[in-house]
């Protein structure tokens, strides 16, 4: 069964290059969110599988969100983006309970290995 995923980026573009990678590659995409705030009310209300979670969006980072997502659901699978290969934000999402980190631009073999690796 396609597991669901959930894409949170304020990009519309970097949203719809991660859900045509996940598309093509037999991936459910089942809701987007364009910032943190819409990224846990999606989340609670679709409860994917996993969520690609970018940490530089407004009204709420990713980073936050991530500790919101996993506040209200332990389990929840999160994988964060990030433009800024920053190590802080790295340890900072990691800590938080992030699977993974991918860096943009994003290489789409690189997605894929991630989101196999956390959700198979």
């Amino acid at each position: 069964m396609a597991k669901n995923i959930l894409i949170c980026d304020d990009a519309a573009f970097m949203r719809m290059m991660i859900k045509d990678i996940l598309t093509k590659n037999g991936y459910n995409v089942v809701g987007e969110a364009e910032n943190g705030l819409k990224a846990v009310e999606k989340y609670n209300e679709l409860k994917p599988d996993l969520v690609l979670m970018d940490i530089t969006m407004p009204e709420m980072d990713g980073i936050q969100a991530l500790k919101n997502i996993k506040a209200s659901d332990a389990g929840a699978m999160v994988i964060m983006c990030s433009a800024m290969g920053q190590q802080a934000m790295v340890i900072e999402s990691i800590q938080a309970g992030a699977k993974d980190f991918i860096v943009k631009p994003f290489q789409a073999d690189r997605v894929l290995e991630a989101v196999k690796k956390v959700v198979g």
